[in-house]
């Protein structure tokens, strides 16, 4: 019999954040079924992928609020 996994408990198992039974049941999965160890392998490559992902704001959106910043302060103190 296969049990299924949601890809939610997989990621829970990626963050090791399941609990010892749970664990247990994932990893005897994973020995059986290739298409679960497929699906892990794309979750941790996804994970990887967030480790990377870095954002900031655009130079002129941060002058524009530097810009009001120092606007509000000088009608307050008027």
């Amino acid at each position: 019999m296969t049990v299924l996994f949601t890809p939610e408990e997989l990621i829970q198992y990626l963050y090791q954040e399941t609990s010892q039974e749970k664990t247990a049941a994932i990893e005897a999965a994973l020995q059986e079924d290739w298409t679960l160890r497929e699906k892990l392998e794309v979750l941790k490559a996804s994970v990887s992928g967030l480790d990377r992902v870095v954002e900031s704001p655009r130079p002129q959106v941060i002058l524009n609020i530097l810009n009001y910043a120092r606007e509000s302060a000088t009608e307050s103190v008027q």
